[in-house]
């Protein structure tokens, strides 16, 4: 009796992975080419052909610059580990009793995030006065920092961390503060300083500005 061939069992864990080393690789190049070029010089073209992908993919996957920029944007968030900043920001609160010491940790994580995001946040500001899409990204990114520094701030304020002259907002407001894009670029891009540095700077200024000195 002749044996019959069986058809090679579909992995789908290979495909999986595989088309996560081409999101990478579009992403990766993506970021280099817009950083250089900016938005309006960099081209799909160009992305695909360092990729090593075809335009095709880049469009099904993203849809078009803007979608590109929303996908190195997001995944910039999440820094340079393994777990999410903003899962291990909130793990860090779990745990942490000493509030001067939860400062300097949420000092390291800005540090880390704004060197992976900012850049990038730069860029979509540059192109929000031409580009719809890019002014739309650059809006909810506000957005979403600020309901993130609301999200710590009730934190601070229902673990009574929070000095008794400061209040809910103006810890917000000085969270918002120090974890923007325009403060990185003012002393990290501009004024050379290193990223350790800026983190150091970030955790003892809200230190200073926001929480009780443990008796």
């Amino acid at each position: 009796m002749d044996t019959v061939k069986g058809r090679r069992p579909y992995n789908s864990g290979s495909r999986q992975a595989s088309a996560l080393r081409n999101r990478d690789a579009i992403l990766d190049a993506a970021e280099r080419r817009f950083l250089e070029w900016g938005f309006a010089g960099a081209t799909v073209a160009a992305i695909a052909t360092e990729a090593g992908v075809s335009v095709e993919t880049i469009y099904k996957a993203f849809g078009g610059k803007p979608g590109i920029v929303r996908a190195i944007y997001e995944r910039g968030l999440g820094g340079s580990g393994t777990t999410a900043a903003y899962a291990r920001s909130d793990a860090m609160r779990l745990h942490e009793t000493d509030p001067i010491s939860l400062m300097s940790k949420w000092g390291e994580l800005t540090a880390e995030v704004a060197a992976r995001v900012n850049p990038i946040l730069l860029l979509v500001r540059s192109g929000a006065s031409t580009d719809a899409n890019m002014a739309a990204l650059l809006e909810q990114s506000n957005a979403d920092r600020l309901e993130r520094m609301r999200h710590n701030a009730r934190f601070l304020d229902a673990r009574g961390f929070l000095r008794a002259e400061v209040s809910f907002e103006e810890a917000v407001d000085v969270m918002w503060l120090h974890s923007s894009p325009d403060l990185y670029d003012l002393l990290v891009l501009q004024r050379g300083w290193s990223s350790e540095r800026f983190g150091r700077y970030v955790g003892d200024s809200m230190a200073a500005a926001l929480v009780r000195r443990p008796s």
